[in-house]
């Protein structure tokens, strides 16, 4: 079956893209179009992508054991790479050789910088008019803001997204969460246009941010928030004893967590009861309708809570499963890269880095009939491809040792 899956053509054949960015909101895309079989080519120039030199995230060190940054893999995988001085005049027509034989543009310069380097739509839609040109920036292309660098971070302070994670204090959802979702917004944008070029021939500049992404996945506190409260809200948040058991968290006898969500109580709450051994709770009068027990809901968690406390989770997780309630460990990261589910859907897959040894890494989310994707490639070294692509857009050996004794290429 497996190499029935190799033979299958990938979604993206033949699309080439041409990227010119730097960390991971917008070439994040350009990787996950790479997944889907597209051609990226991802330029760079100076010292490279600074997220090359990424190496530390407060504690977190996360160099590999050549020096380089794990994040820089992420957000590169499955790309050619050419260094370019596209300040120079022979710089400029390679670009735009380029751009001329590719379908999408991806950038995520800030919106003054892009004219000044002759990157923005306006001249690369003259080049190439049907090139779909996708931008990538902090806080949208129009309004106040709309020049202002931004990072996962101060994506997620500014969209209230550091209060929704049930702590009475700001909090970020862990590294890069932000950026990627942003990165997954870019693909879908540039999927979108390339659908609507294919069927009306016309090329566009598309454009997500950090704030409008965050913004998108807030779509359920927005509108509560809009329409029926003023108030902040945190649903699910750190106050468990206003939640239905069947809707809360509970730490069980080795230290580890398990959440039930979302069960329509007249129907789940006596199977609960029974599953957990606490069938006396059915029929006592403080808790014998929704309503009681949301007005005696901090005595009831308690009750479960010692409840709980007397297996593991993996026990705890055995009974519910087998008696259909909606309940799930929860997990740390470590734990997921072997989770049979996990491997089985190819969410998580085998790779071997050059200096690590074997690694599971995340595999692409969607399974297709008839198609199949990219296993993860290593991200490029700088200009590790320039001789390659410079072959491919039609320059020979001795105009490219030419362009290298000049410094146009390296």
């Amino acid at each position: 079956m497996e190499n029935k899956k190799q033979d299958r053509p990938r979604p993206l054949d033949g699309i080439r893209v041409v990227e010119y960015g730097i960390f991971h909101a917008g070439p994040g895309g350009g990787a996950i179009l790479g997944d889907m079989g597209a051609d990226v080519v991802k330029i760079e120039s100076g010292a490279g992508d600074p997220e090359r030199y990424w190496l530390r995230a407060g504690e977190l060190d996360m160099s590999l054991p050549n020096g380089d940054s794990v994040y820089f893999e992420i957000s590169n995988r499955n790309k050619k790479g050419i260094w370019l001085d596209i300040d120079t005049d022979d710089g400029r027509e390679i670009l735009h050789r380029l751009v001329k034989g590719a379908d999408v543009f991806l950038t995520n310069l800030r919106s003054t910088t892009k004219p000044k380097m002759g990157l923005d739509y306006a001249s690369l839609s003259q080049v190439n008019p049907k090139i779909i040109h996708a931008n990538v920036s902090g806080y949208g292309p129009e309004g106040p803001m709309n020049d202002l660098g931004a990072f996962d971070a101060l994506g997620q302070a500014y969209a209230g997204m550091t209060y929704v994670t049930g702590t009475q204090d700001p909090a970020l959802l862990g590294i890069g969460i932000l950026d990627q979702a942003t990165s997954i917004a870019i693909s879908h944008a540039i999927l979108s246009a390339l659908v609507f070029r294919e069927r009306h021939g016309v090329g566009q500049e598309v454009h997500v941010s950090l704030y409008g992404t965050a913004l998108w996945l807030m779509v359920g506190n927005l509108m509560i928030n809009n329409i029926l409260s003023s108030e902040a809200i945190v649903p699910g948040g750190g106050k468990r004893s206003k939640h239905s058991p069947l809707r809360n968290r509970f730490r069980c006898q080795d230290g580890e967590w398990i959440m039930g969500t979302n069960h329509p109580e007249p129907k789940y709450w006596p199977i609960l009861c029974e599953a957990t051994g606490l069938t006396d709770l059915i029929d006592d009068p403080r808790f014998a309708d929704q309503a009681s027990r949301k007005a005696n809901s901090a005595e009831l968690v308690a009750i479960f809570d010692k409840v709980f406390a007397e297996k593991p989770r993996d026990e705890w997780m055995e009974i519910f499963l087998g008696r259909g309630l909606m309940f799930s460990s929860i997990k740390h990261s470590d734990e997921v890269k072997d989770d049979p589910q996990a491997l089985a859907n190819g969410y998580i897959a085998e790779f071997d880095f050059p200096d690590v040894g074997r690694a599971m890494v995340p595999g692409y989310p969607v399974h297709f009939s008839h198609c199949r994707t990219n296993a993860w490639g290593m991200a490029p070294k700088i200009g590790e491809h320039t001789n390659t692509v410079m072959r491919e857009i039609g320059y020979t050996d001795e105009g490219i040792r030419q362009l290298k004794d000049k410094g146009v290429i390296k």
